[in-house]
């Protein structure tokens, strides 16, 4: 038996069976004007809303519509990737900067590490070995600390060999300051006349002043290193002298 279910939106009037509408919960979509509609509720009498010739047959029976759960599930699933967009590249930049931020720290501790690779050998003499080979592959080095800082002439003295002519001789006494070893440091000493004018200069390396055998233990910590040298004037005019030591660069 058929049915008559007008359009309410444009009015035209469609015939439909009963079955047709029970299977798809009723929706039908508008042959004239594409609109969809409950075509259950839109049921009309034959001949109380219009004519034979009003019907159409241009109606289109939709699927039944899922469950109300399974739509919003569906709506959500779409909707996700516009929702993860921002969030994706946040958590991309935030491993980036995570990365970058490690990549920095491990060059900043091997920058420190090379810098002070002395202090760290001499503090922690298990690190001596894997410092040293390191700095074969860097072709560096691993002495002692060279701090000018915590050393200090503390007397020093110039006087003429009375035993021989021209010849003067220096002592002096330095003080290593720190709680850790430190390398001789080299000594400039500068000869100068009445008026105070440089006439004879010389660098003084330890090898100069202390004993082979002694140079590589260095300076202990909180220790003294006496010196004398003994210096050809060649004769200069000298009446003073200064003093100070210095790690050559």
């Amino acid at each position: 038996m058929s049915l008559i279910t007008r359009c309410p939106a444009c009015g035209t009037a469609f015939r439909v069976r009963r079955e047709q509408l029970a299977t798809h919960f009723g929706s039908v979509r508008c042959g004239k004007c594409d609109n969809v509609f409950n075509g259950v509720t839109a049921l009309v009498e034959e001949g109380g809303e219009g004519r034979s010739s009003d019907f159409s047959p241009q109606v289109e029976l939709l699927p039944p519509s899922p469950p109300p759960r399974e739509t919003t599930r569906t709506d959500d699933e779409e909707r996700l990737p516009n929702f993860m967009a921002p969030a994706a590249p946040a958590r991309r930049r935030a491993w980036i900067w995570a990365l970058a931020t490690a990549v920095a720290a491990v060059l900043l501790a091997a920058q420190v590490g090379y810098r002070y690779r002395a202090e760290i050998a001499t503090l922690m003499p298990a690190t001596r070995a894997p410092l040293l080979a390191t700095c074969q592959w860097l072709g560096c080095k691993v002495a002692l600390p060279r701090r000018a800082e915590v050393l200090s002439i503390e007397s020093s003295d110039l006087q003429a060999d009375p035993r021989r002519q021209n010849v003067i001789v220096l002592h002096a006494l330095i003080r290593n300051r720190s709680r850790l070893p430190q390398q001789y440091p080299a000594l400039e000493l500068t000869l100068t006349d009445e008026g105070g004018q440089p006439v004879l200069r010389r660098v003084l390396l330890p090898s100069d002043y202390v004993e082979l055998e002694r140079v590589s233990g260095g300076i202990a910590a909180g220790g003294e290193a006496a010196l004398r040298v003994y210096l050809d004037s060649s004769g200069a005019p000298v009446t003073s002298y200064r003093l100070y030591l210095f790690y050559p660069t």
